[in-house]
């Protein structure tokens, strides 16, 4: 029995312990979606090969790799858009998000005819776009990026076409979070977070705390159950608004 017991401990010490990097991991990153759109130009088409997205926080910087192929980006006008990649990005003020495009496959379609567009900046560091705004840890953000194809491209004079993008970032917070703690520890209890017909649980860490990241605007209900003999308890009406992380304190279970 005592072996058993021993392992038991060590068991439920590994999970919290785990758990705790998982809350710790969640309550520091921002995970942001890259979005493309396009103000109206007068051509056919306008197609970018899009390599790498690059964010950079005053957290860190992180690169993801664009998947799929050259993007006609004049199909996404009037509100629709396109996604280029999601990363999770260290919390922190966004500074700068970068476009690194492809050495070929870059090019505009003007009465049928298809001309390269150079693209010098692209190819190397990448197109630059400074940005500020505020990263919170746990909350979701989409990163709007306005391409505006009418100023973007300019014609030289030995007619060849140069892309020089003429790009607005506009962030909007899409998410926002909830957070609290628990007394006693002891009790471990399971927390669930509850809007309508969605429920979204996790469990507290060794040091009682529990975070629930990407949440929907609205109003929840948290639910803890605890391991017996502690009794379950119910908090109604946590508001959770886009951009914020909610704290509702420290919930005493009996």
């Amino acid at each position: 029995m005592k072996k058993l017991f021993l392992f038991t401990v060590t068991a439920i010490t590994l999970a919290f312990t785990a758990c705790k990097k998982d809350n710790d991991s969640k309550s520091s990153q921002a995970h942001v979606t890259v979005r493309l759109t396009d103000a109206p130009g007068a051509y056919d088409a306008v197609i970018l090969s899009i390599k790498q997205v690059v964010i950079l926080s005053s957290g860190g910087e992180r690169t993801v790799d664009v998947n799929g192929g050259p993007i006609d980006i004049l199909r996404f006008r009037q509100g629709r858009d396109t996604v280029l990649a999601g990363v999770d990005v260290p919390a922190g003020r966004l500074q700068e998000v970068r476009l690194v495009l492809n050495n070929s496959g870059n090019r505009v379609v003007i009465g049928g005819v298809s001309y390269d567009l150079n693209t010098p900046s692209g190819q190397t560091s990448g197109v630059k776009l400074k940005v500020q705004d505020n990263l919170t840890g746990g909350i979701e953000y989409t990163l709007l990026l306005d391409f505006d194809a009418a100023q973007s491209i300019v014609v030289t004079g030995n007619g060849k076409y140069n892309l020089k993008p003429v790009i607005r970032a506009i962030p909007q917070a899409v998410s926002g979070a909830i957070t609290g703690s628990v007394s006693p520890i002891a009790s471990y209890p399971k927390v669930y977070a509850i809007m309508g017909t969605d429920t979204v649980g996790t469990v507290t860490d060794a040091n009682g705390k529990f975070y629930f990241p990407g949440l929907p605007a609205g109003t929840y209900r948290i639910n803890f159950v605890p391991v017996s003999p502690y009794s379950a308890k119910t908090i109604d009406g946590v508001v959770v608004t886009n951009g914020s992380v909610k704290d509702i304190g420290s919930t005493v279970i009996q």
